[in-house]
């Protein structure tokens, strides 16, 4: 019996002459992205919330489009898909980025659903909705890549963010089953998998990560390009193969020792009463 296999695209991407939407490219991972493609010499277009943040990225990297746009809103994404697409015809990757981590305790009453679901509106159906309006223009490059951000704690979920560690899981099995359907067309699929990185996820977190356990955006990004480069399909940083490792190895010890976190964190809310 003969099987026959999808014949993927071994052509590795050429991101000087690529245009490249980055979602969040306003600080962060985002930010160190749009600094290191516009070295690289893409044509680079970045889409965030905050008008005023925008326009301080557009001070700072003068060569970059900016849109302002909120991925949990699909009206927003509809207006940016049409914006985009015809202003830059040629955009032959998107970097799903866009993302918010917090720290919840999910005994809290004061939450409403609304509240509840805002990582998952930004974090995990904002990456689907993306994806679904720009595929179809995508698929018509001869080279175009899609990126989706997900996390190390995809592996590892952390109790003291449970709905973003939720959310990051979810890209990633979303990211590996569109990389599938995907494979016999002129799309690559790649996952952006950083550890603990330096940003401003944590800026309103009452207790901060260790910083000596944490990796820099620039180290971060270098070695997702790198991978693009390669046409590597995970980015990830040698210290997320050691946490898959272990994830398979250890999984409740990962656990019990990311827990330990969410009781610090409690214990500081009880002082501060």
């Amino acid at each position: 019996m003969l099987l026959k296999f999808a014949v993927t695209n071994t052509r590795k991407m050429d991101l000087k002459n690529s245009s490249i939407l980055i979602t969040g490219g306003t600080s962060g991972i985002g930010l160190g992205l749009v600094k290191q493609l516009i070295k690289e010499g893409a044509t680079v277009i970045v889409t965030g919330r905050k008008l005023d943040a925008l326009n301080e990225t557009k001070k700072q990297f003068p060569g970059v489009h900016v849109f302002q746009s909120d991925v949990s809103n699909p009206g927003d994404i509809e207006d940016l898909y049409q914006n985009v697409t015809t202003k830059f015809p040629d955009l032959n990757i998107i970097i799903n980025n866009a993302g918010l981590m917090r720290l919840i305790d999910l005994q809290d009453p004061s939450l409403d659903l609304e509240n509840i679901n805002r990582e998952v509106a930004t974090n995990l159906t904002g990456t689907i909705q993306m994806v679904h309006r720009f595929l179809p223009h995508l698929i018509t490059k001869k080279s175009a890549a899609i990126v989706n951000v997900s996390s190390g704690i995809a592996f590892m979920p952390y109790s003291a963010a449970p709905i973003y560690s939720a959310t990051k899981a979810g890209v990633r099995a979303y990211t590996q089953a569109l990389r599938l359907q995907l494979g016999n067309t002129s799309v690559r699929v790649f996952e952006m998998i950083p550890p603990g990185v330096n940003t401003n996820l944590q800026n309103d977190w009452i207790r901060k990560p260790n910083p000596g356990m944490m990796m820099s955006v620039d180290k971060m990004v270098k070695v997702a390009i790198d991978g693009l480069k390669k046409d590597k399909k995970e980015l990830k940083p040698f210290l997320i193969k050691i946490l898959r490792l272990a994830s398979r190895i250890f999984p409740g010890m990962l656990l019990r020792f990311g827990h330990r976190e969410f009781i610090a964190i409690e214990k500081m809310k009880k002082i501060k009463q």
